[in-house]
């Protein structure tokens, strides 16, 4: 299964240097490496709020566990057009201790704190399972059938 609804064109690009980062910071042996580097990103925007000025995947990372977003009533909003700030705002709630900082991204950075938002949207509704190529069991079933037979093999080569 992929995103609910499909990833606008306007972030395609950011979504994947997203998706990318988030993934590889997603270690099952390591499972706190994630939160502590997202916690880190955080202080180091809250010294700077403009830190990630044009950087808005580094930015959606930084704000991810300060922000909660009503992707629910948020997915009921055309996306496939660029929306403004205006029209997404009221679905995003920020944590107390990232006011300050957020309300100055607001301020200076508008743009790059909405994209940031939607990039959290879907990457929250996104799903990794690759999909299925129709037919693709058939053919394998197929394969494995008619062209080898389990007396082909050697087990002792």
């Amino acid at each position: 299964m992929q995103p609910e609804a499909s990833l606008p064109d306007y972030l395609t690009d950011d979504f994947s240097l997203y998706l990318e980062n988030m993934t590889s910071l997603t270690d099952p042996e390591n499972p706190d490496l994630l939160s502590n580097y997202l916690s880190n990103l955080f202080e180091q925007l809250k010294q700077m709020p403009l830190l990630f000025n044009g950087m808005v995947d580094q930015l959606a990372m930084a704000i991810s566990t300060k922000i909660r977003i009503d992707s629910k009533s948020l997915a009921k909003i055309n996306l496939k057009d660029e929306p403004s700030w205006g029209e997404i705002k009221p679905f995003v709630g920020v944590h107390a201790d990232a006011r300050a900082c957020v309300t100055e991204i607001m301020t200076h950075a508008e743009k790059n704190l909405k994209i940031a938002v939607l990039l959290i949207h879907f990457y929250n509704s996104y799903d990794a399972t690759p999909l299925k190529v129709e037919g693709e069991d058939d053919q394998l079933d197929d394969y494995i059938s008619n062209e080898y037979n389990s007396s082909d093999y050697d087990e002792n080569y």
